[in-house]
């Protein structure tokens, strides 16, 4: 699924309006009543308490025609206009004369704290003040509103946007941001839906399409997608009956020191199991008996040492290496892995130490292969490209860190984003149980065993994230998040390859369900 910008979306509704016939008025009435549809599905005529907030602009309008559908359904609704500017758009003063012509309640103005209505806890907040054109501070009052949401504890929920927030920045002021349980977004979500620092805004979201001219939607390229399974699925390469282990392609796992051997065996696991013909690991002495022991699939060459990485040969010809996994920094491993990179010419995941080892000496980053994964955590990034300042400035930095050395970088977090080639990638799948010691192990393997079987470096990415997060978010179904651990996702991940192709369920339908007219 994309992810438009504002500049696009304001052109799709532009281009809507002109090939469908239709005046920005009606495009807002369609959105309106969908808006509406939703709620009316799941409140069935329910007479709680619903407050409609409407700001100024078209967002306001939005609002206004959601409140006129609920009032003639007979929902016991109340209307608030957040008169905050002098300035009113023109849709927002057709709707709003509509809503006077559909009750004698008049919509309440407020202008000041003492104008704010009584909310209680069981009541529904519909938040539809600011849209994606705001571009400036929001006055104190305003957050004071915002505020009194959130202390009310009532459900809230936000119409294409939570008010106070920008599709392109951080605001330096979170109480100026509505909180929302769940924001209906129009035709695609926003990218501040999957950033750390304004995901909070939004506990909840959910595509509503209005019909914006399919065209637009399917030509328009946008600078970062939504990646699912309907985005994964065409990615996945059958198997043929007359294959064999060379088919799938040779990976080698390169890492490992004293009391860090596992790290090596989880990402090799994970690179069979991701379905590699062949995985080869690459370990200190230390690390031999281990390995033949707890993986008896996987090959195993040793390095001279007994403890640490400290001379990469090998007679293999891999087709992938998966790199840096329990190496450690120490000044014999940093030295053999400059030298190795010198001489290497396969392709590249590299994670972890090997990751902290290249960050130490950037000089190094120019001998890593075009398209080499990088898999940094917050902190080992943070060594990549140095201090960000909000999560727009982070993906700028690594954006411009990917073109220079044209590799492709996994910031991973609760939505794991993929930069390569200035887009984005924002990954659905995942949950907090993935919060623990070895899960990147495994997702370096999975990638790794990708590549070995021929996907390119990009595609293995973010299908190799998808499985992971898909692979845990399988797994926590039987042992919640506490109890998950990186073992468990390599366990899973033949289901996760099984659920691409599963066909969803079918929602049971209300036998009786009221249409708009």
């Amino acid at each position: 699924m994309k992810i438009f910008s504002k500049e696009q979306i304001y052109e799709g509704d532009r281009l809507t309006a002109k090939k469908q016939g239709i005046t920005s008025t009606e495009l807002m009435e369609r959105a309106g009543i969908q808006i509406f549809n939703w709620l009316h599905i799941r409140m069935q005529g329910a007479q709680v308490p619903i407050h409609v907030f409407c700001g100024i602009g078209n967002n306001g309008g939005d609002g206004l025609v959601v409140a006129r559908h609920l009032i003639t359904h007979g929902y016991n609704v109340k209307t608030y206009i957040v008169n905050c500017s002098d300035k009113r758009s023109k849709d927002f003063l057709v709707n709003y004369d509509r809503i006077k012509e559909t009750t004698k309640e008049w919509p309440a103005m407020l202008t000041c704290k003492q104008d704010f209505p009584q909310i209680h806890k069981d009541d529904i907040i519909i938040d539809a003040i600011f849209g994606i054109g705001l571009n400036r501070p929001v006055d104190e009052w305003v957050t004071q509103l915002f505020m009194h949401f959130r202390a009310s504890q009532a459900y809230t929920l936000s119409v294409d946007i939570p008010s106070g927030a920008f599709t392109d920045k951080i605001t330096d002021n979170e109480d100026s941001v509505v909180w929302a349980k769940h924001t209906l977004s129009f035709q695609s979500p926003k990218l501040i839906f999957f950033l750390p620092g304004t995901s909070k805004f939004s506990l909840q979201w959910e595509v509503i399409d209005i019909g914006i001219d399919r065209e637009f939607l399917f030509n328009t390229e946008t600078d970062a997608t939504l990646i699912g399974k309907h985005e994964v699925l065409p990615m996945y390469q059958s198997r043929e009956k007359f294959s064999h282990k060379g088919t799938y392609g040779h990976a080698l796992i390169l890492g490992g020191s004293y009391g860090k051997i596992g790290a090596t065996l989880l990402a090799s696991r994970a690179a069979l199991v991701s379905g590699a013909g062949l995985v080869t690991t690459f370990v200190p002495k230390c690390g031999y008996s281990i390995l033949q022991t707890a993986l008896p699939e996987a090959m195993v060459i040793t390095d001279k040492d007994e403890n640490l990485i400290t001379d990469i040969s090998f007679d293999i010809a891999p087709k992938v290496i998966g790199l840096g996994i329990g190496m450690g920094t120490a000044a014999k491993s940093a030295t053999a892995l400059e030298k190795f990179l010198k001489s290497n010419t396969a392709p590249l995941v590299i994670d972890a130490d090997g990751i902290n080892i290249i960050s130490k000496k950037k000089t190094v980053l120019k001998l890593l292969p075009k398209q080499t994964v990088l898999t940094p955590h917050p902190k080992e990034l943070e060594c990549l490209i140095g201090k960000w300042k909000d999560d727009f400035d982070k993906l700028e930095k690594v954006k411009v860190f990917s073109k220079k050395y044209d590799s492709i970088i996994v910031i991973k977090g609760a939505n794991t984003i993929t930069v390569y080639n200035e887009k984005y990638y924002v990954n659905t799948t995942g949950n907090p149980g993935l919060a623990t010691a070895g899960t990147g192990d495994v997702l370096t393997g999975v990638i790794t065993g990708l590549i070995a079987q021929g996907y390119d470096p990009l595609q293995a990415t973010l299908f190799g994230v998808y499985l992971h997060g898909k692979s845990a978010d399988i797994a926590i179904e039987d042992l919640g998040y506490q109890s998950l651990i990186a073992s468990h996702v390599v366990e899973t991940l033949g289901e996760a390859y099984l659920d691409l192709f599963k066909q969803p369920e079918q929602p049971q339908v209300e036998e009786e369900q009221q249409e708009n007219k």
